[in-house]
């Protein structure tokens, strides 16, 4: 099938699951089959576009051996998601249709191999499972371009979970890119990227990866679950109890979030914050409030308040202390 007569099957898919009421004579499917073919048709036609693009603007597509290619500096996904068991899918159908859209690579000043992978790494994991040639757009791309393109690639995904672009957006900024670069990767404001951040470091990278994409959960979720682990005396130890249980080791990535989230609610382990603990009031406004426990005391801001002003606290808080010293040094 030619690239025109499939993006005109494409468009026709898209258009009949589109259809309103009154230009369909029927309600829009709500089948779930049919609603994962749209995704997938979705899927498809706009990595095709992005490709196209790339094409047009100077690249080509090259046949490479799938061992010449570096795993990206910055990734995108657990790395679970490269696990055969994880692809099985995807190696079905390169096997049964080739590599439908070409993934993208650069080369990299001084690297072990000629190329480093941009976007693709799932693509690139199959054609090694499968031992054939990858199929890429080679480009000439600074850090920068390369992380923005990686993440416009990501967002044309419906797999990518919240949780894996919190720690995209956290790998990016420990790698050095601005906020600015990093906002625009993920096609977000700066505010959720802050919000993105300050998850990603609160929660240890080693229960993250036990817990694993959960991609039923959503940002809401997971600001409740950080809240809960940082309010908890005993946090990582709960969670790893939570984790040891083989029935927790064997369940899928959802439900081993929802275990761990529960554990972390269980009000006997957890050090909650008491109703009458002071509160951080700013022109009649409650921000926040104070805990003073037996771990250490914590200042907890309330949901409403910004991640912005978090951020912004979080910053001042050597020139705080500093002034406290001062003060006491009287």
């Amino acid at each position: 099938m030619s690239r025109k007569d499939s993006k005109g099957l494409f468009a026709n898919v898209l258009n009949q699951l589109d259809a309103t009421p009154d230009r369909a004579g029927a309600q829009r499917t709500t089948s779930p089959h049919l609603l994962k073919v749209a995704a997938g048709v979705r899927q498809i036609q706009e990595r095709s576009e992005l490709a196209e693009r790339l094409l047009k603007d100077g690249g080509q597509i090259i046949e490479l051996d799938p061992e010449d290619v570096l795993d990206s500096a910055i990734p995108d996904r657990f790395a679970s998601a490269y696990e055969s068991a994880n692809l099985t899918e995807l190696v079905q159908s390169m096997a049964e249709h080739g590599q439908s859209t070409p993934g993208l690579v650069r080369s990299v000043h001084g690297a072990p191999k000629p190329f480093q992978i941009v976007f693709g790494r799932r693509r690139l994991a199959a054609a090694r499972l499968l031992g054939v040639k990858f199929k890429a757009i080679a480009r000439d791309l600074s850090d920068e371009d390369a992380i923005v393109l990686q993440g416009e690639e990501n967002s044309n995904r419906f797999d990518l979970s919240f949780i894996e672009r919190c720690l995209f957006a956290r790998a990016q900024e420990i790698a050095g890119f601005s906020r600015d670069v990093i906002s625009k990767s993920l096609n977000t404001g700066k505010g959720h990227v802050s919000e993105m951040i300050r998850l990603a470091s609160a929660l240890p990278h080693d229960v993250l990866q036990e817990i694993g994409a959960a991609p039923d959960v959503g940002r809401r979720r997971w600001v409740d679950f950080e809240a809960k682990w940082s309010s908890h005396d005993a946090a990582l130890q709960v969670a790893q109890s939570a984790l040891a249980k083989e029935d927790v080791r064997n369940a899928d990535t959802n439900a081993r979030f929802k275990s761990v989230f529960e554990a972390l609610s269980d009000k006997a382990e957890g050090a909650l914050l008491s109703v009458d603990a002071p509160q951080l009031v700013a022109h009649g406004l409650v921000l926040g409030q104070v805990n003073h426990g037996k771990s250490g005391s914590k200042l907890a801001f309330n949901k409403s308040v910004p991640s912005g002003f978090v951020d912004f606290v979080a910053e001042q808080i050597e020139h705080l202390h500093d002034q406290f010293m001062q003060r006491n040094a009287r």
